[in-house]
């Protein structure tokens, strides 16, 4: 905690010299985000980073409609197999290159094709794109897509210099955004400044801001009503009321549209070599240990609803069905003995934040009554998605924070070729399902799709889901236009400093 305090103290203190005290707007966040390239980021806390620094193509309003950004009008063809996108005029990258239609195609080209990509499940159904001329963009597709242009509203849309691909983009990003990339100290500062360039500067009212990565959720307040922040994301449930108390600032809670749960390694590498990779029953039995209700009381404090779905309770596929109350250790130790097993031992890697800790050393007490011997394994949240993504991991903590449309909630970490599905799983009918509903316009067909496949997710469960994600940011009184949306993301057009 000392080094925390000590690392947003040394924050506090750069961002308050003379030169910069009155326009910097310093954000705390709960994780170090990993690479600052939207087409290889994973992170959850890097989007928020990314809503400043990069623009995409299309902008999601607070309840969720589709609006322009970068691109000003689209149309779908007849066939729904054709995407044509008019893009703005007068928009440049932060090396003041033009935001032409060739650049953007190089931007889906790239998220489509580039090896290390996280965004190709997202663009899957992208066969090619063409730029007839500047301000023209037209997206071929395999299949018509439903979900595609609230892709295009979050990484798989935002777009990057086409000349620094291949400049560490990771580490020195180049994008579109109102703010440019100006320093990184890992797992201390983030820096952007201001681009004077952007096509919308005059709503953007700070020359400077700095996202300090602060794990300890108590520390974070601390510093928030210390002074030394400004707005702070994910706050736990036990500081709510230290906020509420406090005149000097504003709590800022919204309904998320994401959850947190666990996956199973079941064939990325050598530590799939276990029995809750192995067998369904084990995964069974583990889901059935797990008191959801249990964790929204002791660590939500009624904010965490229980989840066993990827779908939240707000999007049409949602289905109620797939849910249950409480907890089965009778049960869980009979399929852990059907399985063969009396006691099973289990890993379980998450990242080092406070409400993690409380929620797993739960789900270790829990887990033990009912027949599993769990180890806990904490790392630093930019180790744990590197050893998801290798494969070193039993269990492994995997939050989503949501996309507006449902597959983005659930296609690419279960499908057999998902980018984000770390534990391997593969079952050809959940991806003809899901390949199927992405293709349907209608909502009602759409959902009979994903009941199906959800009913196979549900028995064979690759993801054990714990909770909905709720939002719950704060910030100074003095901080005025601050919105907060469904996605969790900081934007921050419209939001100033009142003055004194």
């Amino acid at each position: 905690m000392r080094k925390l305090c000590l690392a947003v103290a040394f924050a506090g203190l750069f961002a308050s010299g003379a030169a910069v005290a009155q326009s910097t707007l310093r954000i705390g966040l709960q994780d170090d985000p990993d690479v600052l390239d939207p087409v290889r980021a994973r992170t959850f806390v890097g989007r928020i980073v990314f809503a400043s620094l990069c623009d995409k193509l299309v902008e999601i309003t607070p309840d969720l409609k589709i609006v322009p950004q970068l691109a000003e009008s689209w149309e779908t063809s007849a066939d729904g197999k054709t995407l044509t996108m008019k893009l703005r005029k007068g928009a440049v990258y932060h090396d003041g290159t033009v935001i032409d239609a060739a650049s953007v195609k190089a931007n889906l080209d790239r998220g489509r094709t580039l090896p290390d990509s996280n965004r190709k499940s997202e663009l899957a159904t992208v066969a090619s794109v063409d730029a007839p001329d500047a301000q023209t963009v037209v997206i071929h597709l395999t299949e018509p897509d439903a979900s595609l242009l609230s892709q295009l509203s979050d990484r798989a849309g935002m777009m990057m210099s086409p000349a620094a691909f291949d400049k560490d983009p990771g580490a020195k990003p180049v994008c579109s955004g109102p703010y440019r990339f100006k320093e990184r100290v890992q797992n201390d500062r983030i820096v952007l400044e201001k681009f004077p360039q952007y096509w919308d500067a005059a709503d953007y009212h700070f020359d400077r801001v700095i996202f300090t990565p602060i794990p300890d959720t108590t520390v974070r307040v601390n510093n928030l009503r210390a002074g030394d922040l400004d707005i702070i994301e994910r706050m736990a449930p036990s500081d709510v009321k230290a906020v509420k108390d406090d005149k000097n600032l504003v709590l800022a809670p919204v309904v998320g549209l994401g959850y947190q749960s666990f996956s199973i390694n079941l064939a990325n590498g050598a530590r799939a070599n276990q029995p809750a990779g192995k067998d369904k029953r084990v995964r069974q039995a583990l889901d059935l240990a797990i008191d959801r209700d249990a964790i929204n009381e002791v660590v939500g404090e009624g904010m965490f609803q229980p989840a066993f779905q990827g779908f939240p309770p707000a999007s049409f596929a949602y289905d109620k069905k797939f849910e249950r109350k409480g907890r089965d250790a009778k049960k869980a130790k009979e399929l852990l003995k059907a399985a063969g097993f009396d006691r099973v031992k289990l890993e379980i890697t998450y990242g080092n934040n406070t409400t993690n800790q409380q929620i797993y050393e739960l789900i270790q007490a829990m887990g033990a009554e009912a027949g599993f011997d769990i180890s806990l394994k904490p790392v630093e949240f930019a180790s744990l998605q590197s050893a998801l993504a290798r494969g070193d991991f039993e269990a492994g903590q995997s939050g989503w924070s949501g996309r507006v449309d449902p597959s983005g909630n659930i296609f690419q970490y279960v499908s057999t070729k998902g980018s984000l599905n770390d534990g391997r799983y593969s079952n050809p009918q959940v991806d003809k399902l899901l390949t199927d509903a992405r293709a349907e316009f209608d909502p009602a067909k759409r959902k009979a799709l994903y009941d199906q496949a959800q009913a196979i997710l549900r028995d064979e469960d690759p993801i054990i889901y714990l909770y909905y994600l709720p939002w719950t940011f704060a910030h100074k009184k003095k901080v005025q236009g601050f919105v907060a949306y469904p996605d969790g993301l900081i934007r921050l057009k419209g939001v100033a400093m009142a003055a004194k």
